[in-house]
């Protein structure tokens, strides 16, 4: 067995002793009651943006939706696997979500695939074609700000494609419904991992804030 998983088998027995059995109650209401989370989170699958970590949250608290660059795709027919699609039709339809946050950050390794490719799909690469999700918003900002330093471009770009997630999330009915009659709230964060700051896109003033 390799020194990694071995590294997880202990973190495994160290949960289990230091947090499962202490917080016995909480699990066992969570079998017996089933899950209740009111936050649904679409975050990147990247290893240093852990939402519950970020956000330090109890198991339970949050119905978590990670892939790459955190994107929502639009509504589409059903021909195909959407996995991210399902996900997010399960916490509002079935968990009864009241909140969904769409959560970027920096430093994306998605973001910086799209911006270094110039949003040309390599023949076969499932991350190009995933990544073109959000070519609109990597060609505005190269439109907006073509002279800016590369890190500049990444940064407005990996904040530009969680508004074209949230654009995304009102093409479904569903979502559209609830959020015209107040029993959903869509979020724009941006976890700046470098900084160590949480953003919030403000639409009032078409800016990200520090919250």
């Amino acid at each position: 067995m390799s020194s990694a998983t071995t590294q997880l088998i202990e973190g495994f027995r160290r949960f289990r002793e230091q947090h499962f059995e202490s917080h016995d109650n909480l699990y066992q209401q969570l079998v017996n009651q089933g899950q209740t989370p009111k936050i649904l989170v679409v975050a990147c699958c990247d290893s240093r943006v852990d939402p519950a970590l970020v956000f330090d949250c109890d198991p339970g608290d949050l119905f978590v939706i990670r892939n790459v660059a955190n994107l929502v795709p639009p509504l589409e027919d059903h021909h195909g696997h959407h996995g991210t699609t399902a996900a997010i039709e399960y916490g509002v339809n079935y968990l009864g979500v009241g909140h969904i946050i769409v959560l970027g950050h920096a430093h994306c390794g998605g973001i910086d695939a799209l911006v270094k490719t110039g949003g040309v799909c390599a023949s076969g690469s499932y991350i190009d074609d995933w990544m073109c999700l959000v070519e609109s918003a990597r060609a505005e900002v190269m439109a907006e700000m073509p002279q800016a330093p590369l890190a500049e471009k990444e940064r407005a770009c990996e904040q530009r494609a969680i508004l074209v997630s949230l654009a995304n999330l009102m093409t479904f009915p569903w979502i559209r419904e609830r959020v015209e009659n107040d029993s959903l709230a869509l979020h724009g964060w941006y976890f700046d991992i470098e900084h160590g700051q949480l953003l919030q896109y403000d639409a009032s003033v078409r800016q990200f804030a520090e919250l």
